[in-house]
C-alpha cells in the first residue's frame, strides 16, 4: 500500500469554511423553510463590473480568430497586465515595483500556500493569532510543525498574539525566525497597521534576516490616507518582503480567479552556502508548476485599471464598506464590542459574556438565522469572537442586524 504524507495526519480538523458549510447544511435540512442570511464566508455578491465583462467578452471573441488566438501564455503573466499593475497599483503611489517582479496567478490563497515551497523544510515560521488558516495549515502539510495542542496550536510555529489591547496588530517577536506572515487590512479582525507599525516590522526583518510574507488582499478597502496600502511604501521593504495581492475581493474575481505576487529583485536568501535572489526560486517554482492565467481573464483584470473600470470597482467597494458600517454601528448599538469594519470589509465581534465562539455561531444560526464565522477557527486568540463579512446584499445585511438584535 502506498505511503502517504504523514503531516496531513497532524491537521486538527477539517478546513474552517467547509465545516461551517456542513453545519449550515445540516441546519437547513432540519429547517427547510428557514431563510438563512450568510455573512460568514467572504465571497462577493455583486456582479462583475461592466468594464471587466466587456474586456473579457472582447478577449473571448479575439480568441475565436486565427490572428487573435492565444495558446500558452507566459507563466509570469502577460506584459500588458504586469505593466498595468506596476503603473497603477505601485507607481501611482510612489512605490518602485517593476513589471518583471510581478507574477500573475490564480489566487492569493494558492500563492500564500505555495510560497512555503521555496523555504527550507525546517524554516522557523511566525504567524499572527488570530490567523487566516491557510498560513498555518500549509506549513503543517509541509512538515514544519509538531502536533497540535489543546488550544489548537502546533509545536514548532511561533504564534504572535493579537488582541484588543494591541489593536490586533502583533509586535515583531523577540526571537529570530526565517519567515513571518502579516495580513493588513487583516482577515479576520479587520485591523490595519499604521506606518509606524509596519516600519517596526521592516526594521526587525532587516535586522534578523527574516522574510515578511505580506498579504495585502484587502488593500483596496483602505480609506484612511495615513494607512499604507503596500509594504513597499516602507523604506527597506524591498530587501525583506514578498507581497500578495488579489483581484478577488477588489474586483469580484472570486469566480474567475486572478491575483499576483511581487518578489523584488533586491530580496535575497541563503541557499546552502550561497546568497541568491528569492525571485529566481519563485520563478522556478512558478514556471514548473503553473501554466498561467487565461488570456481572457488577464484582459479582464487589465480593465480594472482603466478609468471606467476604476470608477465601477470603486462603486462596488463603497457598497461593501457601507454594509460594514451598517453592521459595525448596528451591533455597537446593541451593546456588543465591535472591531474592524472601517478600512476592511470584516467586522470582528466579541461574543456576549459566557458564550464561546461556536456557541455564539449556533445562537445566531438558530435564533437569527444568520451565519458568521467563529473566531476560534482563526486560532486560540480568536476564541470569544465572531467574524461577520460585509460581502452581502444590502437588504440582507440590514435584516441580519435586525435579527441579531432580537436574538441577543
Amino acid at each position: 500500500m502506498a505511503r502517504l504524507n504523514e503531516h496531513y495526519g497532524k491537521l486538527a480538523a477539517g478546513y474552517l469554511f467547509p465545516e461551517i458549510g456542513r453545519r449550515v447544511a445540516a441546519y437547513q435540512k432540519d429547517h427547510p423553510d428557514a431563510r438563512i442570511i450568510k455573512l460568514g464566508i467572504g465571497d462577493v455578491v455583486l456582479p462583475l463590473a461592466p468594464a471587466v465583462c466587456d474586456a473579457m467578452r472582447s478577449a473571448v471573441d479575439e480568441m475565436g480568430t486565427e490572428a487573435g488566438f492565444h495558446g500558452y501564455g507566459p507563466e509570469q503573466g502577460y506584459d500588458f497586465l504586469r505593466e498595468a499593475i506596476a503603473k497603477h497599483d505601485f507607481a501611482a503611489c510612489g512605490v518602485d515595483v517593476s513589471a518583471s517582479e510581478i507574477f500573475v496567478s490564480d489566487g492569493s490563497k494558492c500563492d500564500s500556500g505555495n510560497v512555503t515551497e521555496i523555504f527550507a523544510a525546517d524554516a522557523r515560521v511566525a504567524v499572527p493569532d488570530p490567523v487566516y488558516p491557510v498560513y498555518v495549515d500549509t506549513n503543517v502539510m509541509a512538515g514544519r510543525t509538531g502536533t497540535v495542542d489543546a488550544r489548537g496550536r502546533y509545536a514548532g510555529l511561533l504564534y504572535l498574539e493579537g488582541n484588543a489591547s494591541n489593536g490586533f496588530c502583533p509586535e515583531p517577536p523577540k526571537e529570530a525566525v526565517d519567515v513571518a506572515y502579516l495580513c493588513f487590512p487583516n482577515n479576520p479582525t479587520g485591523a490595519v497597521a499604521s506606518r509606524a507599525q509596519l516600519e517596526a516590522w521592516v526594521a526587525w526583518a532587516r535586522k534578523t534576516g527574516a522574510i515578511l510574507l505580506f498579504d495585502a488582499a484587502y488593500e483596496a478597502y483602505i480609506s484612511d490616507p495615513a494607512i499604507p496600502h503596500s509594504i513597499y511604501e516602507i523604506a527597506g521593504a524591498r530587501e525583506c518582503a514578498i507581497e500578495f495581492r488579489s483581484f478577488s475581493k477588489t474586483a469580484g474575481f472570486t469566480g474567475i480567479r486572478c491575483a499576483y505576487v511581487v518578489v523584488p529583485d533586491a530580496l535575497e536568501g541563503k541557499l546552502g552556502d550561497k546568497t541568491v535572489q528569492v525571485r529566481n526560486l519563485w520563478n522556478r517554482r512558478h514556471t514548473t508548476k503553473f501554466n498561467g492565467v487565461s488570456y481572457p481573464v488577464q484582459r479582464a483584470a487589465e480593465a480594472v485599471f482603466t478609468e471606467r473600470g476604476r470608477r465601477e470597482i470603486r462603486e462596488r467597494i463603497d457598497y461593501y464598506m457601507a454594509n460594514a458600517k451598517i453592521i459595525r454601528e448596528g451591533l455597537t448599538k446593541l451593546g456588543l464590542d465591535v472591531f474592524g469594519g472601517v478600512n476592511a470589509p470584516y467586522v470582528w465581534v466579541k461574543t456576549p459574556k459566557g458564550i464561546d465562539s461556536w456557541g455564539f455561531f449556533d445562537r445566531l444560526l438558530d435564533g437569527a438565522k444568520v451565519v458568521g464565522t467563529p473566531g476560534a477557527g482563526f486560532g486560540a486568540c480568536g476564541e470569544g469572537y465572531l467574524r461577520l463579512s460585509a460581502f452581502g446584499k444590502r437588504d440582507n445585511v440590514e435584516e441580519a442586524v435586525r435579527r441579531i438584535g432580537t436574538t441577543l
